[in-house]
């Protein structure tokens, strides 16, 4: 039986901004990425997300990003490497302390937007957050983009790497995501979504945004917690795998 993780970001909500479902989400995914406080949340409501995702036994992940809470994280930064390792350090422990006071734990770290697109072809920032994830804990997966060089040199140095695929983005054909600033690269059709992701599941491709067929090779994945139409993306996925036979099943 073929199986799959089904992970979102969570925990974004900021004061009296609110984003995304955490409480639905939670009941559909497997695993949860948890912001830091550096993109996106704020401590209660990030305790709060994590007392649920325990209480429904769903794995916890901390989402790192670059300190760029107007932007949404979504920015590219060029930050020198002594500060973002101890961005990641500081992040990663306040998501564990936590995480230990709601019942749960850490288990894997996934930077989000703007860092995770840069550490798939960066090796300077890439080998930072490897840095920094192993000074915290060596044990700590990394959840990154499937067939990037970030992944590639984080096996390399001993870390247990997760490789990932998007529910709601376009494709280039190598594989690649196209950039959110062209037009169709996220997607909102729940079925449309849901048959891509079987596809990506059974036959190891996707439709990339020309058409052609790209090879994507991945054990978890994403649909992102701050599109509206994120929950039901998520449930039209999982039903999907669910009735062709596919277990979901968290990769911690």
């Amino acid at each position: 039986m073929a199986t799959i993780d089904l992970n979102s970001d969570l925990g974004e909500s900021l004061g009296a901004w609110r984003m995304g479902d955490d409480d639905s989400m939670l009941a559909i995914v497997t695993s949860a990425n948890v912001a830091c406080g550096f993109h996106a949340g704020d401590p209660a409501g990030i305790l709060a997300t994590l007392k649920a995702a325990a209480a429904r036994g769903v794995c916890v992940g901390a989402h790192v990003a670059y300190p760029d809470l107007v932007g949404f994280g979504r920015r590219a930064m060029d930050i020198a490497s002594a500060d973002l390792v101890a961005d990641l350090v500081y992040q990663i422990g306040a998501l564990q302390g936590l995480a230990h006071a709601a019942g749960t734990r850490v288990r894997y770290v996934k930077p989000h937007g703007a860092l995770y697109n840069t550490i798939a072809h960066d090796e300077r920032q890439a080998r930072d957050v490897i840095t920094a994830i192993r000074a915290v804990d060596g044990k700590l997966a990394l959840v990154g983009l499937a067939g990037s060089r970030g992944l590639a040199l984080a096996r390399e140095a001993g870390l247990r790497t997760i490789a990932e695929a998007f529910a709601d983005r376009a494709y280039t054909p190598q594989g690649t995501l196209v950039s959110r600033r062209e037009q169709g690269a996220v997607l909102h059709d729940a079925d449309q979504v849901a048959r891509r992701m079987l596809q990506l599941v059974t036959e190891g491709t996707l439709e990339a945004i020309d058409g052609s067929l790209a090879r994507v090779q991945a054990q978890s994945i994403c649909v992102h917690g701050d599109s509206p139409d994120a929950v039901a993306m998520a449930r039209a996925t999982r039903r999907t795998l669910e009735q062709a036979g596919v277990e979901l099943r968290a990769f911690c």
